[in-house]
């Protein structure tokens, strides 16, 4: 199994982790290096797959002060986070539960069942739980759905739990293909759910709801392509960004305009529209 190392320096340990958070990872362990030095760092691991192309890319987008390496790690440490794996209430009635973890619904409480496999996306955190609320909020019986960095398919197995008549999935990950169809399959959704390693130039569209929880600069990078494929009613949810700058996102999203903006432990999720 592959693990990622990011290095980085101790003063900026929180904002590397957060880095890795948004990526979908589920377990991040912090090493001291050069304790008691100026040059203090911190090296952070974690795993994101075996793909070593998709693990590369996604390193790529962190600040270049950060240095990075891919190692082999035991699978048995890898999965020791399972034993901690909690239910993740989103709102009172809707919930993530880990596929292993017993768990029981009560009335009116809709229950996702997500197994991440090699795509550490189970749902918890801070930017998933703010996808999924804005994600829930723009949604309308038979709304098509894009979900740009699928991971697990969380989104977009939940936006057609929802009420959403289709969700399109993409992720540059093969793994993220396996585990998306797995998780629709687990939630009685197979049959609305599409996955590809498509690029977005290759989509046709329009889509009523496009959800992007993925980091600043590959939003940036792929902001265009958000605009062509929301349709002229729709609306585009993003998140992976710090609440306390985004602003450079936002200008690259334009014309489309802000219509809500929703903040959990410094992360920001923005829902747009024309």
């Amino acid at each position: 199994m592959l693990g990622l190392v990011v290095t980085a320096p101790a003063s900026e340990a929180e904002l590397a982790a957060d880095a890795l958070w948004a990526l979908g990872v589920v377990a991040v362990e912090e090493r001291d290096v050069g304790l008691g030095t100026e040059d203090h760092l911190v090296e952070l691991w974690t795993s994101l797959g075996d793909d070593v192309d998709a693990i590369t890319r996604a390193a790529d987008a962190f600040p270049k002060r950060w240095r990075w390496r891919i190692v082999e790690i035991d699978p048995a440490v890898a999965e020791t986070w399972r034993a901690h794996a909690r239910p993740s209430w989103i709102e009172r009635d809707l919930v993530v539960v880990p596929a292993w973890v017993a768990f029981e619904p009560g009335p009116g409480v809709t229950a996702l069942f997500v197994e991440p496999g090699a795509t550490f996306g189970l749902g918890d955190h801070a930017t998933t739980v703010l996808s999924l609320r804005a994600l829930r909020a723009a949604l309308f019986p038979g709304a098509t759905v894009l979900d740009v960095g699928c991971g697990s398919g969380v989104l977009g197995v939940a936006a057609c739990r929802l009420g959403a008549s289709r969700s399109h999935c993409v992720d540059i990950s093969p793994a993220a293909v396996e585990a998306t169809r797995d998780n629709a399959r687990r939630n009685g959704v197979a049959a609305q759910v599409d996955v590809t390693t498509a690029r977005l130039d290759e989509l046709d569209g329009p889509f009523d709801v496009v959800v992007a929880n993925i980091l600043a600069p590959v939003l940036i990078d792929l902001a265009p392509e958000l605009r062509r494929l929301v349709s002229p009613s729709g609306v585009v949810v993003v998140s992976g960004i710090l609440a306390a700058r985004h602003d450079h996102v936002v200008a690259a999203l334009a014309p489309l305009r802000v219509i809500d903006e929703q903040h959990r432990e410094g992360w920001a999720a923005l829902s747009l529209r024309w």
